[in-house]
């Protein structure tokens, strides 16, 4: 009896450990106060779900008929198309230079399909961040579309590629001629501050006609151990010498569009990562309140504390404010039907301004101040982290020292981003005229 308790205490030990290894290596965004996995989200997709449950909506006829139903009903242009054929994606043996895979986006859902595949969806929940799906298109069968929230999504969206959160990003790889990235030559995360020749590696680009030469359109291959590439000569405005084009919603793969693309996603994983931090922190100054018998209080009350709410804002600012955007060369048009229909609908200040007015020469935006400002995700963020935010931003806006942080910004930009800003955004109109 003392040798099979004795057992019993070591093969307990050995299960608890493993328990708790297995809690260590799962991400912060798993335990409280995120718990994103079990979590129920309530996102765009998650409220089309239910419109397709109960019959509201129908995705009938082909893929691409289906395709532009979801897209519709989801608030997404086909306009916004952009087209990845490098094998980057879990549909990877479904994808090639002649099968592109095409990604649709708005300010807070992205779809990715790859004919004869998947519908993968991205939506952003405004306390979760993105959340990751798959649907399976109905094709003979019917009846709403199977869908089902993608955990595997993680294995780069929340832990290879993003940290602390699970994120959106756009990757450029060397692939070769089949697609397959030549990874051993590098791979890198894109975004609004990635230089332009650096960009969209294993990426089809369309609407640019300058002179600086970028990854896009192009293959590489290796010499033995040499990676040998050469970027594209050609600036297509569309692609129908490269693959069938008429399989696709649109010929194109819009170089505004991608550009929008990562400025958006290095934002929202600004706001993903802010809000996560700035919970985490209110739940364990909650906790030491509660050890020291104090008052619990949201506001900032321990230095260790106020220095996680003090960087996070300075983060988001920086972000928003595109403090380290890279310049834009010369010969960014991108297609019309998207320059023209992105600014629709944005908040417009009495001078006529909107903070998605686009610029194309030197940089992207005519005003420098992101437009995910009206976001789910920024409206939802802890009132004490927002606060800061806003008076952090004020101050930046109001500030005409030509050595501070943000004197690349002209004083009539400035001022046009903060008058769009008090006309157009409760939050601000609200904090800044009191």
């Amino acid at each position: 009896m003392v040798f099979c308790r004795a057992v019993f205490r070591l093969v307990s030990a050995a299960l608890c450990g493993a328990g708790a290894a297995r809690a260590q290596s799962e991400p912060d965004y798993e335990h409280a106060p995120i718990r994103y996995s079990a979590t129920a989200p309530r996102d765009a997709l998650t409220r089309l779900q239910d419109r397709l449950v109960a019959g509201e909506v129908t995705l009938t006829g082909g893929q691409l008929q289906m395709l532009q139903t979801l897209l519709t009903e989801l608030g997404v242009s086909a306009d916004s198309q952009t087209l990845v054929f490098s094998r980057t994606s879990f549909q990877r043996s479904r994808i090639r230079p002649d099968q592109p895979r095409a990604l649709y986006f708005s300010d807070s859902v992205y779809v990715g399909w790859v004919p004869g595949g998947l519908v993968e969806v991205t939506a952003v929940d405004p306390q979760l961040g993105p959340v990751f799906y798959t649907m399976e298109l109905p094709g003979a069968r019917r009846g709403a579309p199977k869908i089902e929230r993608e955990a595997d999504c993680l294995r780069c969206h929340g832990g290879a590629f993003v940290r602390e959160i699970p994120g959106v990003f756009v990757r450029s790889v060397f692939p070769d001629a089949n697609g397959d990235p030549l990874l051993r030559h590098g791979t890198q995360l894109v975004d609004d501050e990635t230089p332009f020749e650096q960009r969209w590696g294993g990426w089809y680009v369309t609407g640019y006609h300058g002179a600086v030469a970028h990854r896009g359109n192009a293959v590489a291959r290796e010499n033995g151990d040499q990676l040998v590439f050469a970027p594209a000569a050609k600036r297509p405005d569309e692609l129908s010498t490269v693959f069938e084009t008429p399989a696709y919603l649109k010929p194109t793969s819009d170089v505004v569009a991608l550009l929008v693309l990562e400025h958006q996603m290095a934002v929202q994983n600004s706001l993903t990562h802010a809000g996560f931090a700035a919970r985490r922190m209110t739940a364990y100054q909650h906790g030491l309140q509660k050890t020291f018998k104090e008052p619990e209080s949201d506001e900032p009350a321990y230095d260790s504390v106020k220095s996680v709410f003090t960087s996070s804002a300075q983060e988001v600012v920086d972000r928003l404010l595109f403090r380290h955007a890279a310049p834009l060369p010369a010969g960014v048009t991108g297609h019309p039907a998207f320059v023209k229909n992105f600014a629709q609908g944005a908040p417009r200040s009495a001078a006529g301004h909107a903070l998605k007015d686009l610029h194309l020469e030197g940089r992207l935006f005519a005003q420098r101040c992101s437009y995910l400002i009206y976001s789910e995700s920024f409206r939802a963020l802890p009132d004490t982290l927002k606060r800061r935010i806003l008076d952090r931003l004020d101050a930046a806006l109001r500030s005409r020292d030509p050595q501070d942080r943000y004197a690349y910004l002209p004083a009539d930009e400035k001022q046009r981003i903060r008058e769009i800003l008090i006309e157009t955004h409760p939050d601000a109109q609200a904090r800044w005229k009191n």
